[in-house]
């Protein structure tokens, strides 16, 4: 079963994320779609650890810098939602398409107060997360493996598998590869 960890989100959270709604409305948001390290130097402003050959488009919703990890030539398309209340992680060449929600965090319904309940996101190296795609918290995407389109990934991937479906389930497997150099 899966285990997520109750969490309180602070007042210093609530304000930096006021400041960042105002850097991505104003800064962000309106940027060319070819300006990727411009956007990566805002969200680094903000404690993510974003490599600078990483694609974080324009539209791409970014809920907590200081909580994201992108590595090199990894991609959040137009419109992702990256809910980000944990930290969520791309490896190296990992994308994430259009319209997908990485969400990692939820509330317990068993208990009356609903407190906010979380658990990190990990998209492991060369995995691709298909066009609107719902990825829950605490799952890890493994390496290589692909989710196909409007799938919803609650447990964890096994790498080199691909998964489609709600819930997602497993469709087969993706040929592992190496990439001939370590870019």
């Amino acid at each position: 079963m899966l285990r997520l960890t109750r969490i309180h989100v602070s007042t210093a959270n609530r304000l930096l994320r006021v400041a960042w709604a105002f850097v991505y409305a104003l800064a962000y948001r309106p940027s060319p779609v070819p300006l990727h390290r411009w956007r990566c130097l805002l969200l680094r402003l903000f404690g993510a650890r974003v490599a600078w050959s990483a694609h974080p488009y324009p539209r791409a919703k970014v809920w907590a810098p200081w909580n994201l990890t992108m590595e090199a030539h990894s991609c959040l398309a137009n419109d992702v939602d990256c809910y980000c209340v944990a930290p969520i992680r791309l490896g190296v060449h990992a994308t994430v398409s259009q319209y997908s929600y990485l969400c990692s965090a939820s509330h317990d319904h068993r208990d009356p107060s609903m407190p906010l309940e979380a658990g990190p996101i990990t998209v492991e190296a060369d995995a691709w997360v298909a066009a609107d795609v719902f990825v829950g918290p605490g799952v890890t995407v493994g390496r290589g493996s692909v989710v196909g389109a409007r799938a919803t990934v609650v447990r964890d991937v096994a790498p080199w598998t691909v998964v489609a479906g709600n819930p997602a389930s497993v469709r087969g497997q993706r040929p592992p590869f190496e990439r001939a150099s370590p870019d």
